[in-house]
């Protein structure tokens, strides 16, 4: 790793871009300090409103560039952090500091190898990925349909390359009761936190059954969480409402809006109502109505072609979708491990920080072979 590259981070951490609040603007000191270090790229930045910022660099002939891109939000600063996490610390083999994993050291790996490399490149870095709603992804995509062919998307994998991860969807349920006392038997039937938890029972034993049938296959079953419940005002009453919220991550063999269907019919519909929230497809996104698995041997070659050791499919979800579905080829590769994002004290190792520099050195310099 470069001392730039260190140099870098510290700034980069040195900015406040927690997320929420959102307060990332076209005029943030982050952006000023991303188009200094960018001499020689044409620069566009595209301010979404909302904190979605996309500060968007190219050199040379584009049409022969590899695109790669970095978020450059951060989550808030768990509560377990014991000193400043805006202040990068760099301890024995670590740097530690708000972001530094997630993922603003592959940031400052991209500015210290577009200083030393001259070759055709294209960076896309991003305000607004820790916000779940990817506007700028979803915008850029739109904007510059088949500029790229190819992505890299910067998140923690060991920089290894990850070809293949979950998608997500959020939904949310409005369950309803019949109103009373609780002395009444029918409190077990007409109370909506009993008819909510019920689903959720049943729900949760669907997703366990989906795992034992699949253990056998990479990225088994579908993972199920029930982020939130609520309802009710007191033990004496019975619940008129009750509200849910939770969020499943099919693989890419699974069809997502099927497997939403199922789950949600575990609770009797006049009992409920539901609404769809955020939806990620999974990587390889679909595509021509196949699953997306079928699209994993392109990403494979791509990772090939660049170099990159290929990494395990990873239960958590990336903005490379996005561009997968917007038709581009796409992988995941970063340093750090994802064990050390959004937690407090968070670091990332400098040997990942000095492999990642040389991974998006060969890129940018338009080198294919080795690491």
């Amino acid at each position: 790793m470069s001392e730039s590259a260190l140099g870098h981070l510290r700034a980069l951490v040195g900015f406040d871009t927690r997320n929420p609040p959102r307060d990332v603007s076209a005029s943030h000191p982050i952006v000023a300090y991303l188009l200094e270090h960018l001499a020689g790229f044409e620069v566009e930045v595209e301010d979404l409103g909302a904190g979605c910022v996309w500060v968007y660099a190219t050199r040379g002939d584009v049409s022969e560039a590899t695109l790669i891109n970095c978020h450059i939000d951060t989550v808030p600063a768990a509560g377990t952090w014991t000193r400043d996490p805006l202040e990068l610390l760099v301890e024995g083999d670590r740097a530690i500091g708000l972001g530094a994993c997630d993922i603003k050291g592959a940031a400052a790996c991209m500015l210290a190898a577009a200083a030393r490399t001259d070759g055709p490149a294209a960076l896309l870095f991003t305000s607004d990925e820790e916000a779940g709603s990817s506007a700028c992804v979803k915008a850029f995509t739109a904007k510059y349909a088949g500029v790229h062919r190819e992505v890299v998307v910067c998140e923690p994998t060991l920089c290894r390359a990850v070809v293949a991860h979950r998608g997500i969807v959020t939904c949310a349920g409005e369950f309803n009761g019949v109103p009373g006392h609780a002395s009444a038997a029918r409190a077990l039937e007409d109370s909506a936190v009993h008819e909510a938890t019920r689903w959720a029972y049943r729900a949760q034993e669907d997703a366990g059954e989906a795992f034992g049938r699949t253990a056998d296959l990479e990225l088994p079953g579908v993972s199920f969480n029930l982020g939130r419940i609520e309802g009710g005002v007191k033990p004496n009453m019975i619940a008129h409402g009750c509200h849910v919220r939770f969020g499943v991550r099919p693989s890419p063999r699974d069809e997502p809006e099927a497997l939403l269907e199922r789950l949600c019919a575990h609770a009797a519909p006049e009992r409920v109502e539901w609404t769809r929230g955020f939806f990620g497809p999974t990587l390889p996104a679909p595509r021509g109505g196949a699953p997306g698995a079928t699209r994993m041997e392109e990403s494979e070659e791509f990772a090939g072609r660049l170099g990159i050791e290929l990494g395990a499919s990873v239960d958590f979800w990336t903005e490379a979708a996005l561009f997968s579905e917007a038709g581009m080829t796409a992988l995941v590769c970063g340093p750090g491990d994802i064990a050390q994002a959004h937690a407090g004290g968070e670091w990332v190792a400098l040997e990942q920080l000095e492999r990642a520099e040389r991974v998006y050195a060969r890129v940018m310099s338009g080198e294919r072979t080795g690491d």
